[in-house]
């Protein structure tokens, strides 16, 4: 069996892990395509063993790469993709929904295909959870309690926005996690009065704030702006956590649940020839089909 192996979209901590997971199983029967959708489309392949997956099996990032490719939604680009993916016996594919879709469209052109959800955003649709998501989390954790201390020496109010995109689920776990005073995930969240009066009433009580922040709602400059205007006699400060979400080494928890999903992943090819999804449901990973 020729199999063929590409991570689309954001890169997700516990890729590699999956991609060694497949090398392990498949060795040299398995190829990867360099940058996703885009290396598809430019027939830039090569065995998976030349990117050296098992080096970089616990570390976050992609081995093979990954890129963001608007030129495989277009005709000309996807038929240039689907002629290199036809070559191979089935096509993995590694990302969010967006890389879903190209997964479906593929298989609806005769490539058989198997899609992985991977994106810390963990909002593809029909599984619970998404390659990253955990590590994602607790890289923002991490960076909040590696903050609050200095925030509290001053009674600061401190902002810290969090990747998700649209998706809430980073934001709102975050929140939970660190206990934050309070979390706008939402533009209805944005209620400057009741986000004013826990800040005034934690300074009165000598503490710091919390807040967090998902990405894409406001400039988070804004949302400071509209507070500092409401209270006087506090600082804000405001952090976008950025990439470490993305470029944090991969928990355990992580590591264990990309090492289910390439389990899944080769039972599926190998009692099946049908095109099928990876998702995670009740706790472990199943097979759907397309």
């Amino acid at each position: 069996m020729k199999i063929l192996l590409l991570t689309s979209g954001g890169d997700a901590p516990g890729m590699n892990k999956f991609v060694a997971e497949i090398y392990k199983a498949f060795k040299s029967d398995v190829f990867a395509v360099k940058a996703g959708f885009t290396g598809l489309i430019n027939g830039d392949i090569k065995p998976l063993s030349e990117f050296n997956p098992l080096t970089f099996q616990n570390e976050a990032g992609s081995s093979i790469y990954s890129s963001r490719c608007p030129e495989f939604a277009t005709e000309k680009g996807f038929q240039k993709g689907l002629k290199v993916a036809k070559k191979f016996d089935a096509v993995i594919i590694l990302g969010g929904n967006g890389s879903c879709k190209g997964a479906k469209q593929l298989s609806e052109n005769g490539v058989r295909t198997v899609f992985v959800p991977a994106t810390i955003d963990n909002d593809v649709d029909g599984s619970e959870y998404s390659i990253g998501f955990h590590t994602a989390v607790k890289a923002c954790c991490d960076y909040v309690y590696s903050t609050m201390p200095s925030m509290q020496a001053f009674e600061r109010c401190c902002l810290f926005e969090v990747m998700g995109r649209k998706c809430n689920a980073i934001a709102k776990n975050t929140a939970s996690v660190v206990e934050a005073d309070a979390l706008i995930a939402d533009e209805k969240d944005l209620n400057y009065a009741k986000l004013a009066k826990i800040v005034k009433d934690n300074k009165q009580a000598g503490r710091a704030s919390c807040v967090i922040v998902r990405e894409n709602i406001v400039p988070l400059s804004q949302i400071i702006d509209n507070l500092k205007a409401k209270v006087k006699n506090v600082e804000f400060k405001g952090v976008v956590i950025g990439h470490i979400q993305r470029g944090t080494k991969p928990t355990k928890v992580e590591l264990n649940n990309a090492k289910s999903f390439a389990r899944a992943c080769v039972k599926g090819l190998k009692q099946t020839s049908d095109s099928y999804a990876c998702v995670f449901e009740g706790g472990k990973v199943k097979i759907i089909k397309f």
